[in-house]
């Protein structure tokens, strides 16, 4: 098998994108994009063009004229992705000793624009349910416990712009598709600290979820356990909250006085 760092990108432009990117990334001061320009090998008009493209995603940056560094965006995603594998190293054994206790599946998703994604889940053929989204699966946040969590950290007027861009498409007789709904349903949430579905993705199925928080106060994923309807138990629920509490600290998160 060839070995990853050998291949070659087959977009020229992108090879050429990579290789600035190196530059920049090799140097803890701004580069002139003479510099660049020899190191990469590629025509001042050539870099300065790419890195302009760059600029406008904030990938790069430009402190002053004609010189350049990485950008914020990097910064961001690099937060993202590490926040992500850290919350999945720190909740895959709890999770598995949830599901112990409840049999059922439990998920631990995170939020991604307006939809959910799930990237861990643990699951046995004892629950008697069949799982329909596998990891990488995404879902609308109105219609999950997750990811009601998530817009009840929203202030009003972003939980009405999601329903105004989204239109709040249902999935089944029992969604929320009616804004003054959804709002009265995350006050709830709200109080509660807490989140259902209540076959609202998938009929037959509920949902009951509890937030994970890092060491900034900030949620960053949920864990949900998913049951038949006639199965969910709310005596589990209590179980869901120590365990994501047990996973917040783990992330460095302490509960406030």
């Amino acid at each position: 098998m060839k070995r990853i760092e050998n291949l070659t990108p087959t977009i020229q432009v992108m090879e050429r994108m990579f290789s600035l990117i190196g530059v920049l990334a090799a140097q803890s001061e701004p580069v002139s994009l003479k510099h660049i320009s020899a190191v990469t090998g590629l025509h001042p008009s050539t870099a300065h063009r790419i890195l302009n493209d760059l600029a406008i995603g904030r990938f790069v940056e430009r402190p002053e004229a004609g010189s350049y560094r990485l950008g914020m965006r990097f910064l961001e995603l690099g937060n993202l992705v590490k926040a992500r594998l850290d919350v999945r190293d720190a909740a895959l054994a709890p999770m598995r000793e949830l599901h112990r206790l409840t049999h059922q599946p439990v998920n631990l998703s995170v939020r991604q624009g307006d939809e959910i994604v799930y990237i861990e889940r643990t699951y046995s053929e004892r629950s008697g349910m069949q799982v329909v989204r596998a990891v990488g699966g995404r879902a609308p946040l109105h219609l999950t416990s997750v990811g009601k969590l998530f817009l009840a950290h929203d202030d009003a007027q972003r939980v009405r712009s999601y329903a105004a861009r989204t239109g709040l498409p249902g999935s089944t007789p029992n969604s929320l598709t009616d804004p003054p709904a959804l709002e009265r349903e995350l006050s709830k949430v709200r109080q509660s600290g807490t989140a259902h579905d209540n076959e609202e993705l998938e009929l037959g199925v509920r949902c009951m979820a509890s937030g994970i928080f890092n060491d900034q106060g900030k949620l960053i994923a949920g864990l949900s356990i998913s049951a038949p309807a006639d199965r969910l138990e709310e005596g589990w629920l209590e179980h869901l909250q120590a365990t994501t509490a047990r996973i917040s600290s783990a992330l460095g998160y302490v509960k406030p006085a």
